[in-house]
């Protein structure tokens, strides 16, 4: 039995899932399959080792991002625990991400701490919106290598925004959050550079750097965070703790407000809001792709959307900053064995207990070992290997790849996505109209022409047609924008002699407006020379847009084959088949 393409269409739209499937959060289908005391062991054991991963990264990343480190930390235990409850993917750790350090400290620079929180708390409605849009469906479009060169060209100004701690230099006024003019800054402090800072930074990579390669299942991020911060004691080294620069962590959550508002305030920060919203997006169904990878798992991406959204919200009214789906702790959640979405709770919690009883200590921790921890997270997440593998495949993608990181550093991580996404569109549509071909046709050999030896068909030679008065072209491929020029050139060359046309649109699974208005054009003029046009093997969804921009009888008529075509154009006129077209499919 066959199936047409409107009884497909019919068929698919019954299978649409329904808003309770869209929306339904992880951790309800994680508990209705049935979950046990097994499971929840496991769950606690992988929060807890997500937790002391997550634990210095948090303060790290909110130093880092301009502000101060209780709001990272603020961050990862209310943003996390709601990303985890609500989110539509079962192993997804959600928290301040490295990916925000530019973007966070550019709006704090710019628009000081409470516009930083405004522009989350906007960014969270507007993630909110774009998943009951389901806009997530389409974030997976975004090419590979547009992923790739914002991903390296974030750990670029990471390691660029770490270089004043690891090295302990001193600046007569603020850091600029500008790449060139904070390397220029920098420069310029030298001579100020604290010996015992680098000797920190560099003993905290090496021990993170040994652990990960020889023993791979210890914290090795905590364990040099808290062997530095013992060192630093001990010897009371002359360097900057989070104690000397930010007076400590406080030992519980800010009570809940709302942040400050006003239209213009909300005016001024709506760029910022809108870049962390699409950043937010980005990286968080990312790292939802990378752990349906390693589990065998399908996450819901508008679902994990509204709960990112649900995130922020919170995270903002608890004066944090920027939440998303970070990959790194994700996978480390998947590699200790988590069950489902309670682990990425129960990581908020145990961050929570974290700051309740080990807060006063905290102030003991250096900037550069901090430092030292955010400069290992750049190299990991600069994906070398990919890079250096797209600048090799071809040029196109290097061209996209090398526009998106150079615009991430030297101008803005938004203005880098969208140029890149733009050049990435503009590839594909060429490297679409280069596939797409037509082609003289012969209505007597059709595809039984001869081999070339080389597994190509001979082209078409002019000489076997009998009759001199029929043209025949075969269209291949997407019939839209970006090939209608060529194809409509083509088909306008048509002798006036000519008694009549096929187009035969069988290798044609898809056409356009533009594609359907050039076709008009041909069909018109073809009328005007009494040049009888056939379109042959179009698909029910092709001839419906063809018919819609005007490519109808008398201009043009439809058959199902070509020689069925052909046999009407031979015929008298006058013929009874010549002037009924074939049904609809």
């Amino acid at each position: 039995m066959s199936i047409t393409g409107e009884q497909a269409s019919k068929l698919h739209q019954l299978r649409q899932p329904t808003f309770t499937e869209l929306y339904m959060p992880k951790l309800v289908t994680v508990w209705r399959e049935g979950y046990g005391l097994a499971d929840l062991r496991a769950d606690v054991f992988a929060g807890l080792t997500v937790a002391i991963v997550a634990l210095p990264l948090s303060m790290a990343i909110a130093i880092a991002s301009g502000v101060t480190p209780d709001r990272g930390l603020y961050t990862a235990v209310v943003g996390g625990f709601i990303a985890s409850l609500l989110g539509g993917s079962r192993f997804q750790v959600g928290g301040p991400a490295g990916a925000f350090i530019v973007l966070v400290a550019a709006t704090a620079d710019r628009h000081g701490v409470d516009g930083v929180i405004l522009a989350t708390f906007m960014a969270g409605l507007f993630l909110i919106a774009a998943g009951f849009l389901r806009i997530g469906t389409y974030i997976k479009f975004i090419p590979y290598p547009v992923t790739v060169g914002f991903t390296a060209g974030i750990a670029v100004i990471i390691f660029a925004s770490q270089l004043r701690d690891l090295g302990g230099i001193t600046l007569a006024g603020k850091e600029p959050s500008e790449f060139v003019p904070k390397l220029v800054a920098l420069a310029g402090g030298l001579n100020t550079i604290n010996p015992s800072a680098i000797v920190v930074a560099v003993v905290s990579i090496a021990i993170i750097a040994g652990l990960r390669r020889w023993r791979p299942s210890w914290p090795g991020i905590l364990i040099a965070v808290v062997l530095a911060a013992i060192a630093t004691a001990a010897l009371s080294l002359p360097i900057e703790t989070i104690g000397s620069r930010f007076g400590g962590i406080p030992r519980e959550l800010p009570s809940p407000a709302l942040p400050a508002f006003s239209l213009a305030k909300a005016k001024a920060v709506l760029p910022d809001a809108i870049s962390f919203a699409l950043l937010a997006a980005i990286e968080s169904l990312l790292s939802a792709v990378v752990a349906d990878g390693m589990t065998g798992r399908r996450h819901r991406s508008n679902c994990e959307l509204v709960a990112q959204g649900a995130a922020n919200v919170g995270a903002a009214l608890f004066g944090g900053i920027c939440v998303t789906g970070l990959i790194a702790r994700t996978a480390t959640n998947i590699r200790a064995g988590a069950r489902g979405p309670l682990a990425g709770m129960l990581h908020s919690v145990f961050l929570l207990l974290f700051m309740v009883v080990a807060a006063p200590l905290a102030s003991y921790i250096p900037l550069a070992a901090l430092a030292a921890v955010l400069v290992v997270v750049a190299w990991t997440m600069a994906e070398k290997q990919e890079f250096a593998t797209l600048l090799r495949s071809s040029w196109g993608d290097a061209v996209v790849l090398l526009a998106t990181f150079l615009l991430t550093i030297f101008r803005d991580l938004t203005e880098g996505i969208l140029v890149g996404f733009a050049l990435g569109a503009v590839l594909f549509i060429h490297r679409m109209a280069e596939m797409t071909g037509i082609e003289e046709h012969s209505p007597l050999v059709a595809d039984d022409r001869p081999d070339d030896g080389n597994g190509e068909r001979v082209r078409y030679d002019s000489g076997l047609a009998v009759d001199r008065d029929v043209l025949v072209y075969r269209i291949t491929g997407a019939f839209f924008f970006g090939a209608a020029s060529a194809i409509g050139g083509v088909l306008d060359g048509i002798a006036d002699k000519r008694k009549g046309l096929v187009v035969d649109f069988a290798a044609v699974p898809f056409l356009d407006s533009t594609a359907a208005n050039v076709l008009g054009r041909v069909a018109a003029k073809s009328h005007r020379q009494g040049i009888r046009l056939f379109i042959t093997g179009a698909s029910p969804a092709v001839r419906r847009a063809l018919l819609t921009h005007g490519v109808t009888p008398p201009l043009a008529r439809y058959r199902e084959t070509i020689e069925r075509a052909v046999a009407d154009i031979k015929a008298a006129p006058g013929v009874n088949a010549s002037a009924v077209d074939e049904p609809v499919g």
